[in-house]
């Protein structure tokens, strides 16, 4: 079943497009307080496409990540009552539960380690105002652990150049499922440490 083929071929033409980094930033903003994607689709296109401006990209996809995750932080803080039936709809509960067990554990740490990996950051961000996380912590660890993976992204690509785009070209379906089970392979872990 190709499904991450067609998928890459419409992110590479978004990528091309004269306002790509607004939908970068604004993809970026999105992921980080409800939208299910991460930018990270649209951010290694855009770096394959235009290696020149790959920090650029990163930067942009760090600081509306940022702002996208201080909006998680207000819906959580000003909102939750309103958005819980939508985290139970969506199967988010459970993950939302975890987040809240990890700032109990973990505090700040929580934060840096949901941002650098596939966790769904929004979660977290959303479980933070909850729980009246240290705000000027929260953004501290929300930007090293967001800007560390997005800039990670981009230099992988500089470092791999034109090999890499034909290599990701090449192996995008069993690129893409390897990315699926290792997500599924982490929250498992996760899951089980916590029962």
């Amino acid at each position: 079943m190709r499904l991450f083929g067609p998928l890459y071929d419409r992110v590479l033409g978004w990528a091309k497009h004269p306002h790509a980094e607004r939908y970068l930033g604004a993809m970026s903003f999105a992921e980080s307080s409800f939208f299910p994607v991460p930018p990270d689709v649209m951010l290694a296109p855009m770096c394959l496409a235009n290696r020149a401006r790959a920090w650029r990209f990163a930067t942009i996809t760090t600081l509306a990540s940022l702002a996208g995750g201080v909006a998680g932080y207000a819906i959580g803080y000003f909102l939750f009552a309103a958005i819980e039936p939508w985290l139970h709809s969506t199967g988010y509960w459970p993950a939302y539960l975890r987040g809240k067990e990890w700032f109990d554990a973990w505090g700040i740490w929580a934060i840096f380690v949901a941002g650098f990996s596939p966790i769904p950051y929004k979660i977290f961000t959303i479980s933070a105002g909850v729980v009246m996380l240290n705000f000027p912590g929260f953004v501290l660890a929300s930007l090293i652990g967001r800007g560390a993976r997005f800039f990670l992204v981009a230099g992988f690509v500089i470092a791999g150049g034109q090999r890499m785009e034909t290599t990701i070209a090449t192996y995008i379906e069993r690129i893409g499922w390897g990315v699926v089970a290792l997500a599924v392979g982490i929250g498992g872990l996760i899951w089980l440490n916590h029962q």
